[in-house]
């Protein structure tokens, strides 16, 4: 960890002179930078597309603060950024523009660099030699956030908002979040409160652990933490395992499908496109007529107020259904209760599904019935639907079909 930073250290200085040099600074600004950054120093990363809502100048909201950070004579922190925006994104390239105008101010010159022309080695040596990799979207915008995922492996540390694939870390000591994911209505004061809660992490845990040296100068809290980060989120948050999960759950079915389909003459793609067709014209028959509960299982304890039953957790609520199908047979349709915890504007929230199973025909009239675990406390709500089945088509994907219980 130490060589790869002395590293990142020197190909970070070889780039600002070559920056400096194009721009056309001055002798003297050129062979300054041969001292910025430490090559000991706590090195936080930064690099992505600068896209506003990633806030690339949140950790710049409190300059004062960020100095003492910075210029800490015995426990130093350093920031390497690198990152492009879109062509016609200005609101990103002020966002470069602030950061560089940050970077070149004296107090600050030899602890913070702008790498320009974001590329492949960029990324290589970021990602192999900061310490802490930091990642600060406003929730909820954060599609996945992969560069946190390649720090990894090269035994780095992330402190991340929790959105992205860092909302689904829910183990301690593997990196640190900036708040709880906490929902704000108001984006500046969002913003106020997480770069609070970024700075207290950097002063009371982040640098304190990275400079807690044993005899050897040795950090060796921080090197457990590393190796808890590796074992833990590598063999889960790495394109090996995503690779081999898309495999399984969609390359193979579908190369396999494609195979079932071509075979004789493309008989069994000709038989379900008759089929959609024909579910596609009759499917306006289907009607969900009737729903009914009754209890699996009857305790004294259940009761009824204001129309309203009530059923003890632990009991299995039946639910019974008649469903006019028309001229489309049992077997082409799936009957699903949709059952969960109700909101304040009695929407179903945190949601289950279960199928219902069909025990009765007669006259296009199909009754269904099945059970609803009652497994949590709380006003619930529930909902019958029915959607289209067939053995080979990719539902709801290739036919978008639903008759909801009115």
């Amino acid at each position: 960890r130490e060589r790869r930073r002395g590293k990142l250290v020197q190909f970070s200085r070889a780039r600002l002179k070559t920056q400096y040099e194009q721009r056309g600074r001055s002798d003297y600004e050129i062979r300054q930078t041969r001292d910025v950054l430490n090559p000991h120093a706590l090195t936080i990363g930064f690099a992505r597309r600068f896209a506003t809502y990633k806030r690339a100048t949140l950790l710049l909201s409190d300059p004062e603060r960020l100095y003492k950070l910075l210029n800490d004579p015995v426990r130093p922190v350093q920031i390497i950024l690198a990152g492009k925006a879109h062509p016609k994104d200005d609101a990103g390239k002020e966002l470069i523009q602030r950061i560089v105008q940050f970077a070149a101010r004296e107090e600050v010159r030899k602890s913070i660099v702008f790498i320009e022309d974001y590329e492949m080695s960029v990324a290589r040596a970021m990602v192999q030699g900061v310490d802490i990799w930091l990642n600060t979207p406003r929730r909820p915008m954060e599609a996945s956030g992969t560069s946190g995922m390649k720090i990894l492996a090269n035994g780095g540390l992330n402190c991340s908002i929790p959105d992205g694939w860092w909302a689904e870390v829910t183990e301690p000591g593997v990196g640190w979040s900036i708040g709880k994911g906490e929902d704000y209505a108001d984006p500046n004061e969002q913003d106020r409160l997480e770069s609070l809660a970024l700075y207290d992490l950097l002063e009371k845990e982040i640098v304190p652990l990275f400079y807690d040296r044993s005899a050897g100068d040795v950090p060796r809290a921080w090197i457990s933490r590393i190796k808890n980060s590796m074992k833990t989120l590598c063999p889960v948050f790495s394109t090996n395992r995503m690779v081999g999960e898309y495999s399984e759950k969609f390359y193979f079915p579908a190369t396999a499908r494609f195979q079932k389909m071509q075979a004789n003459d493309l008989k069994q793609a000709k038989e379900l496109v008759a089929w959609k067709q024909s579910i596609g014209r009759k499917w306006s028959q289907v009607k969900v007529l009737e729903t009914k509960t009754d209890r699996a299982e009857v305790k004294e304890s259940a009761q009824e107020t204001d129309g309203v039953e009530s059923v003890t957790v632990g009991e299995l609520l039946k639910i019974r259904s008649s469903i006019f199908l028309g001229e489309i047979y049992p077997s082409d349709v799936t009957v699903q209760v949709i059952h969960g915890l109700l909101d304040s504007n009695h929407n179903i929230v945190d949601y289950s599904v279960d199928e219902l199973k069909l025990f009765d025909l007669k006259a296009g009239i199909a009754s269904y019935e099945g059970e609803i675990p009652c497994t949590k406390s709380g006003q619930q709500g529930f909902s019958v639907r029915v959607v289209p089945f067939h053995p080979d088509a990719a539902l709801p994907q290739e036919l978008s079909l639903i008759s909801w219980e009115s």
